[in-house]
C-alpha cells in the first residue's frame, strides 16, 4: 500500500509549545516512532507543514534590519533542509540500516493570479498578543488575524498547481524509498510572463500540496496528522463532537463553517482527495497514527461511507 502521511506543522511544535530545538525534536521522535513501522511494510511518503518553523525564521531575518529579509520562498527551502533532516535521522534510527531514505528539496509551482495573493490567509510563526501583534505589523508591514485567544501573522496562500519532482519522487518509491517531500507546502513558485521560473512571497498549504501530491504518484491512504483528535463538529462548544468517518459530500458543507487558516483546508483536501481517487483520507493526531490507520483513531472520510458517525471522547 502507498501512503502519504502529512505532518502539520502544528504537531511538530505545538501550540502551547516554546519554540525550541529540543520540543521539535522531541515530537519527530514521537512521529518517527510511528511512522517507521508502515514504512517496514508499505511505501511511505512523508510531507509536513512548516508554519511556526518559517514564521520565527522570518523573525530572525526581520531582525538584521540592515539587510533586507530572506523572502518566504527562500525561508520555506531551509525548513525542508532542517525538518527533513530531523526526520531522516529518527527514522534512521528506528529502520533497517538498508531501507533507503530521501529528502527531496519540493518546487510546486502557483498561479500569479491566484485571489490568494489579496486576502492572505495561511498563519504562520508564534501567537502573540495583540499589543505585541500591532507592533509588529506597524514595523514590517505584516498582516496578523485572531488566533484563538491570541493573534498570528499571515500570509498569502495560494493553490498549489503542479508539483515539478513528482516524477522523481515516484522513482524513489519504485525502488524501495521513504521519501520526505513537499515540506511546507512546497516551495512556492510561478513562471513570469518570459516563462522564468521565479520564487514567490507565499507559503502554500501543506494539506492541500499533501493531496495533490497523494493523487499524483497514485496514493492508496492520505492521513494528515495535526495536533487535535480529527475533525469536530461544533469545535470549541459544550456540543462539540468528534467525527468517526464522514462522506466527503457531507464534509464540505460543513467545511464552509470551518476556520480558514485551520482546519478547513485538512476538511478540503480531504475531500478532493476522496472525490477524486475514490480512497480514504484520514485526519488525526500525533501519536495515534496506527490507532488513525487501523480505524481505532481519528476522522476517516471516504465515499463508501453511507451514515456520518461520531467517535466517544475519553472522559480524562
Amino acid at each position: 500500500m502507498r501512503v502519504v502521511v502529512a505532518l502539520g506543522g502544528n504537531a511538530l511544535l505545538r501550540r502551547d509549545q516554546a519554540p525550541t530545538d529540543e520540543n521539535q525534536e522531541a515530537n519527530i521522535v514521537v512521529a518517527a516512532d510511528q511512522l517507521a513501522p508502515i514504512a517496514v511494510d508499505h511505501e511511505l511518503v512523508v510531507s509536513h507543514g512548516n508554519g511556526p518553523q518559517v514564521g520565527l525564521l522570518a523573525l530572525q531575518e526581520a531582525a538584521y534590519e540592515e539587510f533586507a529579509a530572506a523572502p518566504l520562498d527562500v525561508l520555506g527551502a531551509e525548513t525542508q533542509g532542517m525538518i527533513g533532516y530531523l526526520l531522516t535521522r529518527e527514522l534512521g534510527n528506528r529502520l533497517p540500516f538498508a531501507k533507503p531514505l530521501a529528502v527531496i528539496l519540493t518546487m510546486i509551482e502557483v498561479d500569479p493570479e491566484d485571489p490568494a495573493f489579496d486576502e492572505p490567509t495561511k498563519p504562520i510563526g508564534p501567537i502573540y498578543d495583540k499589543p505585541h501583534a500591532d507592533r509588529l505589523g506597524a514595523e514590517s508591514g505584516w498582516v496578523f488575524r485572531p488566533d484563538g485567544d491570541g493573534w498570528r501573522r499571515v500570509v498569502a496562500s495560494p493553490r498549489p498547481k503542479r508539483i515539478f519532482e513528482r516524477r522523481q519522487i515516484e522513482w524513489l518509491l519504485d525502488h524501495g524509498t521513504v521519501v520526505i517531500c513537499a515540506g511546507g507546502g512546497g516551495i512556492p513558485t510561478m513562471y513570469t510572463d518570459e516563462r522564468t521560473l521565479v520564487g514567490v512571497e507565499a507559503v502554500i498549504d501543506k494539506d492541500h500540496a499533501s493531496g495533490l501530491l497523494a493523487k499524483g504518484i497514485g496514493a492508496d491512504c492520505f492521513l494528515m496528522v495535526t495536533d487535535t483528535r480529527g475533525i469536530y463538529v461544533d469545535w470549541g462548544t459544550d456540543k462539540q463532537r468528534l467525527l468517526a468517518e464522514i462522506h466527503p459530500g457531507e464534509l464540505a458543507e460543513l467545511a464552509a463553517g470551518f476556520p480558514a487558516g485551520s482546519m478547513r483546508p485538512k476538511a478540503m483536501a480531504a475531500v478532493d482527495f476522496a472525490l477524486a481517487t475514490g480512497k480514504e483520507a484520514l485526519i488525526g493526531r500525533l501519536g495515534q497514527i496506527s490507532a488513525i490507520l487501523g480505524g481505532e483513531a481519528g476522522t476517516r472520510v471516504a465515499t463508501d461511507v453511507t451514515a456520518t458517525r461520531y467517535r466517544e471522547e475519553p472522559t480524562a
